[in-house]
């Protein structure tokens, strides 16, 4: 259980470094987001997964 909260730590604080360093182009991102379909989110969200995924078995 200790993992997971070390995961969901490590989540928040790249998420907490983009909005610090960059929010202009957080938000411009959030602006763009919506005119890209449904297939081209799906495509980046399972690249996202894979790398997550990879990087967690090369922490292992």
């Amino acid at each position: 259980m200790s993992t997971f909260f070390l995961a969901v730590g490590l989540v928040l604080v790249v998420e907490g470094l983009a909005y610090a360093l960059a929010p202009s182009f957080i938000r411009r991102m959030a602006e763009e987001l919506p005119k890209l379909g449904d297939e081209q989110l799906r495509m980046f969200g399972v690249a996202a997964l894979a790398l997550g995924v990879g990087l967690v078995y090369l922490a292992r």
